[in-house]
């Protein structure tokens, strides 16, 4: 018999302080001392206000992202639970401090705690939810009581103007228009920094214990190219060349560390599979949309919002907009993190109540992956 599993408390830590529009690119540097040409159309579609950074105003660096993690782990504890009693730490990030260890490694090197069984979820938006989904199943079978779970990015520091100062040297010395590619400078003003953490637990415990009802993933990398990606570069057929297959002056010159997007898949591809994905999920599960009483889509920018509801009336999952809830505009667009930090948000709002519902919902544009959970407040 398997075991129901609760998520019986949750929290986020963001470092310093918000960082407005107009403080954004003296933090990040302008690219060759020129401001971005493009930034206030991507700040004006994407609605973001604010963002945190793990940087100060002199682009000294505040924290890494395995200190980011712990700082909310930390936050979990209180006198009926202490690091010493977490059984697995399952870490989701896009952009972890180093290639290796694992992220969830360093992460328990900081905690200082126990032996624990470790999980480190990769990919891009998520890999939260992929943590999530480890510790989920660990409990339902019942091999573990508890898993602590996270997401997390330290985004800021692949975003800084001088990561990309060789690149833009070589375009002049190729007399080409030295601008960085609208897949690189979109990123830029998009992306932030924050972690979230979550226990979870085999029985309910505290105040507001929400029951994890069922969760399901879908992929369609079978059939779709790769539209957000680092560490390699895209080539004309589609593919990806790996970073390790270009030599160390071209990591420069063409940043290959960077993070990518491409835009024009992305815009075809991202609504339309995030609606079929989630119609299936639905049908799966049997969850029907007045089921929902709390809607959390993680949407990279408000510019969605409103599609995104057309598409889903369209196709006859209609959720009123009432129902939605997204920081995005507060918090910014903290990757894998950015689930846990909107579930977080109304957690502590005070809203919620005994036999709530809420539907989490997490698209990836790394290769089109799609990850949601259903919760019902105990």
């Amino acid at each position: 018999m398997s075991s129901k599993v609760y998520i019986n408390k949750i929290e986020k830590f963001l470092p310093n302080n918000p960082v407005s529009n107009d403080e954004m690119e003296h933090i990040l540097g302008e690219i060759n001392n020129k401001p971005s040409k493009s930034r206030r159309l991507i700040l004006r579609n994407n609605g973001i206000q604010t963002r945190y950074y793990a940087l100060d105003n002199q682009q000294n660096v505040t924290h890494n992202n395995a200190q980011l993690t712990a700082l909310a782990i930390k936050k979990l504890v209180a006198d009926d639970f202490s690091l010493n009693d977490i059984d697995i730490l399952s870490c989701g990030t896009s952009t972890p401090d180093v290639l290796l260890p694992s992220h969830a490694a360093m992460v328990h090197g900081l905690l200082k705690n126990k032996s624990v069984e470790l999980n480190s979820s990769s990919g891009v938006c998520c890999s939260g939810m992929n943590a999530l989904k480890y510790g989920y199943l660990a409990i339902k079978a019942e091999t573990a009581n508890n898993a602590v779970c996270t997401g997390s990015e330290r985004v800021s520091t692949w975003m800084m103007a001088n990561k990309f100062e060789a690149e833009i040297a070589n375009l002049e010395a190729l007399e080409e228009q030295p601008i960085l590619a609208f897949k690189k400078d979109f990123l830029r003003w998009m992306l932030s920094d924050g972690a979230g953490a979550m226990l979870l637990e085999n029985e309910p415990k505290g105040s507001l214990p929400l029951e994890i009802l069922c969760m399901q993933n879908y992929s369609y990398a079978h059939e779709l190219e790769t539209c957000m990606y680092a560490g390699g570069e895209k080539q004309a057929d589609g593919s990806v060349k790996a970073w390790s297959e270009f030599s160390t002056d071209e990591w420069k010159k063409e940043s290959v560390f960077s993070l990518k997007q491409d835009v024009k898949i992305l815009d075809e591809f991202i609504l339309k599979k995030g609606v079929e994905s989630m119609g299936d999920a639905m049908q799966k599960h049997n969850i029907k949309p007045s089921d929902i009483t709390y809607f959390l889509p993680h949407i990279s920018s408000v510019f969605f919002k409103d599609k995104l509801y057309e598409c889903f009336k369209n196709a006859g999952l209609e959720i009123p907009k009432d129902k939605w809830f997204i920081n995005l505009p507060k918090v910014g667009n903290v990757g894998s993190a950015s689930i846990y930090l909107m579930l977080e948000e109304l957690y502590h709002s005070n809203k919620l109540k005994s036999g709530d519902t809420i539907m989490l919902s997490v698209p990836e544009s790394g290769r089109f992956s799609y990850a949601y959970a259903f919760l019902k407040v105990v």
